[in-house]
């Protein structure tokens, strides 16, 4: 069986802070909401919120656990990376960081030459990158 190349790809991660991820992904770098779950609070029952771009064929999901939380554990190099084909405008990082993100050195010195790294709530790592994505 072939597995189609355009599947849908969901990425998901556990946070502590369901809101405070929003505003990072959303409010800060614009992307929408694409579902969300409150969650009822009760054992076994997870607060879920989905993020991305409508029209992508991936998305984010974050999860928080009423009970037995699962606390995040990014490395340096748990990275989402953003291919802008430009510069990374100044306005956008400054909108991150307002909204809880921290601008943060690459663990690779390549995303430094080739882009911004930018930390979430939880540690885990956005790269905006100033090239194309090419796979040649």
């Amino acid at each position: 069986m072939d597995i189609n190349h355009r599947a849908h790809l969901r990425i998901a991660r556990p946070v502590r802070d369901p809101a405070a991820t929003a505003r990072f992904w959303i409010d800060g770098l614009g992307m929408t909401e694409l579902y969300r779950y409150a969650g009822t609070g009760t054992v076994g029952d997870h607060a879920v919120i989905m993020i991305g771009w409508p029209d992508a064929d991936w998305h984010l999901e974050f999860v928080a656990a009423a009970d037995a939380q699962v606390e995040p554990a990014p490395t340096p190099e748990d990275l989402v990376v953003l291919y802008l084909d430009g510069d990374v405008p100044e306005s956008i990082v400054a909108n991150i960081e307002k909204h809880g993100g921290e601008r943060v050195p690459a663990h690779n010195p390549y995303w430094d030459k080739w882009g911004v790294t930018l930390q979430d709530p939880d540690g885990y790592r956005l790269v905006l990158s100033t090239r194309s994505w090419s796979n040649d």
